[in-house]
């Protein structure tokens, strides 16, 4: 039996991968007399008052709600809202695995954005934060900014920010690895979708160096006539010298690759041209823009994908679950980009010194060590900026 047909057979035996379970004794008429009527109508009395009590006196401090309209769904694209549900599911299970915070799956039936902001808004005193997941780009910029500004809880698209902060984690080791210096270091990123567009700004912000943006049609640059809106921002912040061309042309002597785009973008004979002893994250998947064993034979030193098959996978999970509940345990109102920035350090330096190797530049995704690390730095800075309910 191969994944797929295990996949299917376990899924039908599951028949969904969390459930809800009582917290309160429901044994004698005093337990239903305290967790239900009368009893219950002194929290709700308390909360009526001081609303952030809700946060204590309910599961909301501990509830994360995780958000899809089904229009981009890992690798499966727009499949709808209701055939999302598994993997909004799986992230439930992978919340609760590695941070022990409960989360909740929710699918909107709804492409337009004006419903979705207004659907999420209006259930958002139900939960301590908001997870939005697989939403197409452009509009999942839209969404999240508005919900950013309309909600007061933390919202937090992790397609964007999630991936973003992994690979500026990856890419603090792999600098060290290969003795390059940050901050001088030649970006080339090709996809200038969510999570690219993400990446670029994070590492914008952290002076990696110089970035240059692919898509489709090639080079981003300030002046080209067919950039989206947001693109148009990322030219702005990106491509200093207005490079124009291809990907081939932008990776020439460049130090790293970075990919979130589609399979089989990179030739062997793109990383020859980069320079010496390159660092390539090719994040497509399943198929990546070029295969390890094709990248190493062309000369790169330090080579990460999303798969877990291979060394150095580069994979959400490793900053999400901190990320939410480092928010959730100060009561934070939102996640800034200085709290992102502090996770992406933290799970850099979740490898030893003397155990860095151009093979090991991330933790293992299955360290459950890693979250609570994350979830420190996250609450220290929210602490820190004021952002904190306590």
């Amino acid at each position: 039996m191969d994944n797929k047909q295990l996949a299917m057979q376990k899924h039908r035996e599951w028949e969904g991968k969390i459930e809800v379970i009582t917290r309160s004794p429901l044994n004698t008429r005093e337990d239903l007399c305290i967790a239900y009527t009368p009893g219950v109508a002194e929290p709700c009395i308390a909360i009526e008052q001081d609303e952030n009590l809700s946060f204590t006196l309910t599961r909301r401090g501990h509830l994360v709600a995780v958000i899809t309209d089904g229009t981009s769904v890992l690798g499966l694209g727009d499949i709808g809202p209701v055939a999302a549900m598994p993997v909004m599911e799986g992230k439930c299970a992978l919340f609760k695995a590695f941070a022990d915070v409960d989360a909740f799956p929710l699918c909107v039936d709804s492409q337009d954005v004006d419903t979705f902001v207004n659907t999420v808004k209006l259930i958002s005193k139900s939960f301590g934060a908001i997870n939005l997941e697989d939403i197409s780009a452009p509009r999942c910029f839209e969404i999240e900014r508005r919900l950013i500004e309309e909600c007061e809880i933390p919202v937090f698209h992790d397609d964007q920010h999630g991936t973003a902060i992994i690979a500026a984690a990856a890419l603090i080791n792999a600098a060290k690895v290969t003795g390059r210096e940050i901050g001088k270091l030649q970006i080339v990123i090709n996809g200038a979708g969510a999570a690219g567009s993400s990446i670029a700004k994070m590492l914008h912000q952290m002076g990696f160096g110089e970035i240059v943006m692919c898509d489709r049609l090639g080079i981003v640059w300030d002046g080209a006539d067919w950039l989206t809106e947001p693109q148009k921002l990322l030219a702005r912040m990106t491509n200093p010298q207005k490079k124009q061309g291809s990907l081939a042309d932008a990776l020439v002597g460049a130090d790293v690759f970075i990919g979130v785009s589609r399979p089989n973008q990179v030739t062997k004979e793109m990383v020859t041209s980069m320079a010496p002893h390159p660092i390539i994250f090719a994040m497509a998947n399943p198929v990546p823009e070029i295969m390890p064993e094709q990248a190493k034979e062309s000369g790169a030193a330090v080579v990460g994908t999303g798969r877990s098959d291979y060394p150095n996978q580069i994979n959400n999970v490793l900053a999400f679950p901190g990320i939410f509940k480092g928010a959730l345990q100060v009561h934070a109102t939102r996640i800034t980009e200085e709290m992102k920035m502090a996770a992406a350090r933290a799970i850099a330096a979740m490898v030893p010194e003397q155990e860095l190797s151009c093979e090991n530049i991330l933790p293992d995704a299955l360290n459950r060590a890693v979250a609570d690390a994350v979830a420190k730095a996250v609450a220290d800075e929210a602490v820190r900026a004021g952002l904190a309910r306590i």
